[in-house]
């Protein structure tokens, strides 16, 4: 009766272990951000921040999470929209709030359109779009503070890099 205790005990040990799948834990990656930087118009290698930055979606009544609100940055990184091939941001040069709560600042909007590719990392990870012939335009208005913009790289694959320049 012992052997039958035992022999049952390996055998179920065989079997429990032989049924476990590896975790589906997600360390490869994620949609990858795009990242701008801001250059001197008049010195167009030399970075140059933009005073209190606020970035806001389009038809959106928050700021961007990426990018700390009213803050003096010369490199921020933004999400593109995953569903849609536009992504449009309200971009605020000296953000401020007036005494009636509306903003003080030179507001300009991009336009972000691209080509969404969907990969397929992993169980674990799932999809992940990236964004392909990447190009932006300001909306033009009588005092746009965005002066030119260039792209670096049209695709988007990591966020280890710049892929927009914007010249103020």
């Amino acid at each position: 009766m012992r052997r039958f205790h035992i022999g049952l005990l390996i055998f179920l040990g065989i079997v429990l272990s032989s049924s476990c799948e590896k975790d589906d834990i997600c360390v490869e990656g994620d949609t990858p951000l795009l990242v701008i930087e801001f250059y001197d118009i008049s010195d167009t290698i030399t970075l140059k921040q933009v005073p209190t930055l606020r970035v806001v979606g389009v038809g959106q009544t928050v700021t961007v999470n990426t990018v700390t609100d009213r803050s003096n940055v010369s490199t921020i990184s933004i999400p593109l929209k995953t569903d849609e091939n536009t992504t449009s941001f309200i971009l605020i040069n000296s953000s401020a709030a007036a005494e009636d709560g509306t903003e003080t600042g030179n507001v300009d909007t991009i336009t972000f359109t691209y080509s969404r590719i969907e990969d397929f990392l992993s169980r674990g990870c799932g999809f992940v779009v990236n964004y392909d012939e990447l190009v932006a335009e300001v909306t033009a208005d009588t005092n746009n503070w965005i002066q030119d913009i260039e792209i670096t790289q049209s695709l988007v694959t990591n966020s280890d890099s710049t892929h927009v320049k914007i010249f103020h």
